[in-house]
């Protein structure tokens, strides 16, 4: 086989994937390309959760498949779910050689889709740009493998470090391209963690904003909303009940009247304590989990993002940085007490770019927890 024609049709099927960003959670993004005598016969991806996969709609789209080649950016599955398995498709339509990027990060049915097509005398070849497709779905690949989401906090500072001013008015650091920006990186979230110190101080509704963020509606789907409230103090009057989505409260310490009340409202109550009396966010994060939360973007303050850090459940960071100054006065990016240069948590830098007249900066961390 010509390896640089692999090579062009399975980078092909993992920009197919990538078009469902935004829709397919709690499923991962997945393309797939059907080629035969190096012409393409169809494409497709996997749109939407509970619909059809990338492999049933590329065979939907031709009727002659007998003999092609699939190039697949994930393991064809080999389970009945909410549709039937794709390993079974590809074999009813006749073809012959399957090309994977990588195999199901789910150790319960990781190889089986591979084994199922080899069985019915497919030839399968896998791990063709397969870091390309594990970057499709690192949220989906962690939760298949720890039960955790990914956790990214985003944050907004001014050039010297600065998130709020002392009285913790915060609105607004940056610009209009900026809040866009956070408008995509909330849709590709499945839920939005909070404190209930930003909601009272911002009146944040966490919501996808489709026209801000300059996204397809019909591609949005509006996350959960999760706020890390301890004594169950979240108002009622604010934006976060204006518009019927769904909320989910976690507090320290139940307090029945005040759970009535929220429930009452719409939202859902959890009573999740740690140790110290406070919520427990390892808890949190493995609850989020259960409810298959792939992505989770975490919007704070400095507190309560230095604690996800201090704990070591963050994967990643994204900081927009403004042109301006706050002061010595203002709150920092993390509370976050060091002593020594001994105790500096170490970034790794992934990338930065202009958004508007701020700056995108992005990171991973050196050490998280999995």
């Amino acid at each position: 086989m010509d390896a640089a024609l692999d090579a062009r049709w399975m980078a092909r099927a993992i920009q197919l994937a990538g078009r469902g960003h935004y829709s397919t959670s709690p499923n991962p993004n997945v393309g797939c390309v059907l080629v035969r005598d190096n012409e393409l016969l169809a494409e497709g991806w996997h749109q939407r959760a509970g619909e059809g996969h990338a492999e049933v709609n590329a065979l939907a789209r031709c009727e002659q498949t007998q003999g092609a080649t699939a190039y697949v950016s994930l393991e064809p599955c080999s389970h009945h779910g909410k549709t039937p398995p794709c390993a079974e498709a590809l074999i009813k339509a006749g073809i012959k050689r399957v090309v994977v990027a990588m195999e199901d990060p789910n150790p319960e049915v990781s190889g089986r889709g591979v084994q199922l097509l080899r069985d019915a005398g497919i030839h399968v070849e896998v791990g063709l740009q397969q870091s390309q497709a594990e970057a499709l779905n690192p949220g989906f690949i962690k939760r298949m493998k720890t039960g955790l989401p990914r956790v990214r906090v985003k944050l907004a500072m001014s050039l010297d470090g600065r998130t709020a001013m002392a009285s913790g008015e915060s609105q607004w650091i940056t610009g209009a391209a900026a809040r866009r920006d956070v408008q995509r990186l909330r849709a590709g979230s499945c839920a939005i963690v909070s404190g209930v110190e930003t909601l009272i101080h911002d009146d944040a509704a966490l919501t996808v904003r489709p026209e801000q963020g300059e996204l397809p509606a019909e591609q949005c789907r509006q996350p959960l909303r999760v706020i890390l409230d301890s004594r169950l103090r979240t108002p009622l009057d604010g934006k976060l009940f204006q518009d019927g989505g769904r909320v989910l409260v976690i507090g320290a310490v139940d307090a029945p009247e005040s759970r009535n009340r929220l429930e009452a409202a719409g939202a859902e109550v959890m009573i999740l304590a740690g140790a110290d009396g406070r919520v427990e966010l390892a808890a949190v994060l493995k609850e989020l989990g259960r409810r298959q939360c792939n992505e989770v973007l975490v919007e704070s303050g400095a507190t309560l993002a230095g604690a996800f850090l201090q704990a070591e459940l963050l994967d990643a960071l994204t900081v927009y940085m403004a042109p301006t100054l706050l002061g010595s006065k203002a709150r920092p990016l993390f509370a976050l007490p060091l002593d020594d240069m001994n105790s500096q948590r170490r970034v790794h830098i992934d990338g930065i770019r202009a958004i508007g007249t701020d700056w995108r900066l992005d990171a991973t961390l050196h050490t998280v927890a999995h």
